[in-house]
């Protein structure tokens, strides 16, 4: 089990980015998850150059259909579930990334890889 201080200070770390816009420096189709993401693959990762800042940020782009993801797409931070609940009920929640215009979501489809997935 994550000690509850690491996950504090985690938190802390999150807070920094949250809803910052950036643009998408580089991207990826994950195929074959690592354990505990089995049930989102496919999924896309990507590299965020923060607006404003040197930072960049690696996450999971969400609310984005494949034929939209591109380099130079602007993003927001938000949070979101990153995996499913730990045994003690515990749900984990990290950064994802979402297009800053969405055009399936404006025509009411919901977007996604998958759907349902986030």
């Amino acid at each position: 089990m994550v000690s509850p201080v690491k996950v504090w200070r985690n938190q802390r770390k999150l807070r920094d980015y949250l809803g910052h816009t950036g643009v998408i420096v580089s991207y990826s189709i994950i195929r074959v998850p690592p354990f505990g993401f089995a049930g989102q693959a496919p999924y896309p990762v990507v590299i965020i150059r923060i607006d404003g800042s040197s930072s960049r940020i690696f996450c999971q782009m969400v609310d984005c259909l494949p034929d939209d993801l591109r380099t130079g797409r602007s993003v927001r931070l938000v949070l979101r579930r990153v995996t499913e609940p730990d045994p003690d009920g515990v749900i984990p929640y990290g950064l994802k990334a979402v297009p800053v215009s969405a055009p399936a979501a404006a025509a009411g489809e919901k977007p996604g890889l998958r759907k349902g997935r986030s």
